[in-house]
């Protein structure tokens, strides 16, 4: 995965004042549990507005005509998840408003972090290690089991 291009990306979601919360292995790389990836997983806020902040974002960083097949409504929708691939690059960029009725935006605590001078929206430990914790992949078991290890969260609630 390009490093700077996702910094890139990152850096003009703040430049558009999109709201984004970083998860997944992104975030879990920033907060000191190493796992390589082949995509960045944005939890996004489920409005139109922010939709097309996020989508300007997209286009600040790529010149890709099919950015602008990322419908709002497919975010808004039963399936709230959009896969984009970048022009040129290795990963894909999964962008989110919700995880079935197990997780939405607003429900999720994040918090700044930077890397390389770029200030980031990450998931908190704690909300990465409820995300992780109950589902059925054993990767995700063993990040959850690495997040409570390293910022010394307790069993099933993720709280300190």
């Amino acid at each position: 995965m390009d490093l700077k291009s996702v910094l890139r990306l990152i850096a003009n979601l703040n430049q558009e004042k999109a709201e984004y919360i970083l998860v997944g292995a992104g975030a879990l790389n920033i907060l000191g549990v190493v796992r390589a990836t082949e995509d960045v997983d944005f939890f996004i806020r489920p409005n139109l507005p922010n939709i097309e902040r996020v989508k300007g974002a997209l286009r600040a960083t790529w010149d890709d005509p099919s950015i602008e097949e990322i419908q709002a409504d497919e975010l808004l929708s039963d399936y709230p998840v959009v896969r984009y691939g970048p022009p040129g690059e290795t990963y894909t960029v999964d962008l989110m408003t919700r995880l079935g009725e197990a997780v939405h935006y607003q429900d999720l605590e994040w918090e700044w972090r930077e890397l390389d001078a770029v200030p980031i929206r990450v998931a908190t430990p704690a909300t990465l290690y409820r995300m992780k914790a109950g589902t059925l992949r054993a990767q995700d078991h063993l990040d959850a089991a690495l997040l409570k290890e390293l910022y010394g969260l307790k069993g099933g609630d993720g709280a300190g």
